[in-house]
């Protein structure tokens, strides 16, 4: 049996405006298995969010033009209906969303908004689904879950909240989980606990998780496979180790020479230039090639094919792996060690 539980093909999600053509996701693949977690990095605006909103039925088709397809355990979600996507929302893929506050009522205790899940999936008392939402944020590690449960979400700090907004999502016991950004706007140490429980939780329910983030310590922290997005599309797609270590793309070699290292210590870090692309009008060829160091005349004009370069280890640019090495080595060179 295969443990490939999500498998995206060619996703395109585009949506027409009196100024053009959104191309919010442009030709996404990957795959989510079980017992993994895949970590999805870019700047905002490359298209992470919207590519998982379209996974979970979110995104409303009357103003959206969307196809490829969105295969979970093998049925495509872009077929089903209404009705099927609510069922499989929530009881068979989990969803964490930005921010709490605004994703949780505030005039609803927050034990009660946890069995309102539970109530809408499964036939239980009302006693019964109260018992099963104290059970999940004591999963989650919340002290006190019975006085918990009778709070208001304003009660609770934002990293209970948001640990809150975890047992909500794992409740029923999904089989995916889709975090988007769920570090957003916490301090470091309650980052930390959230991956924590975030990635201890996918190991003990074997479940499958797909991590948003526009920062590359969290997706390198809790991650084993890795995709790099761009202008709406993958631009690298890798092992952690592959795409952490050896960066093929010069975007992806771009977002890790401008963040600091724990190996390095360094006095000037190296930033991209430039800002991200407007999804109206996407330049040609390459996307980035506007902001890219290293371009030459085929990226201005020839949009370059995700291809494997072996292991796996796949991205979207015309040089070759041995300019790509003889890049990382100059990107190296160029950061200023501390005296």
């Amino acid at each position: 049996m295969s443990d490939v539980l999500l498998e995206v093909r060619d996703l395109r999600v585009h949506f027409p405006t009196a100024d053009g053509v959104v191309k919010a996701v442009d030709g996404v693949s990957f795959t989510v298995e079980r017992g993994h977690t895949l970590g999805v990095v870019g700047e905002s605006g490359s298209g992470k969010s919207i590519t998982f909103l379209t996974v979970m039925g979110l995104i409303n088709r009357k103003s959206a033009i969307v196809s490829g397809e969105v295969l979970f355990e093998g049925r495509n979600l872009l077929e089903a209906t209404n009705d099927e996507l609510r069922h499989i929302r929530g009881d068979r893929i989990g969803m964490i969303f930005q921010d709490p506050m605004t994703s949780m009522h505030p005039m609803y205790r927050v034990g009660d908004q946890i069995a309102e899940a539970i109530l809408a999936h499964r036939s239980v008392s009302k006693g019964d689904a109260r018992a099963r939402a104290v059970e999940a944020l004591r999963l989650v590690g919340i002290p006190a879950p019975e006085q918990r449960a009778r709070q208001y979400p304003h009660e609770f700090s934002g990293g209970m909240r948001q640990r809150a907004m975890i047992a909500m999502a794992l409740v029923l016991d999904p089989d995916l989980l889709i975090a988007d950004e769920p570090t957003t706007a916490l301090d470091v140490t309650v980052q930390a606990q959230i991956l924590e429980v975030i990635d201890e939780l996918k190991q003990r329910l074997n479940i499958g998780v797909a991590l948003i983030s526009h920062s590359l310590a969290t997706v390198a922290d809790v991650s084993q496979d890795v995709m790099v997005m761009y202008a709406g599309r993958p631009i690298e797609q890798g092992t952690r180790d592959q795409v952490f270590t050896a960066p093929l793309h010069p975007y992806a070699l771009g977002l890790l020479s401008s963040v600091p290292r724990v190996d390095r210590r360094v006095e000037r870090l190296v930033p991209i230039e430039g800002s991200p692309p407007s999804l109206i009008h996407v330049p040609s060829g390459c996307a980035f090639h506007p902001r890219c160091p290293y371009r030459f005349a085929p990226c201005d004009t020839e949009r370059p094919d995700l291809r494997d370069r072996g292991g796996g280890h796949a991205d979207a640019c015309h040089l070759s792996v041995d300019q790509k090495a003889a890049n990382r080595r100059e990107r190296l060179d160029m950061q200023e060690p501390v005296a």
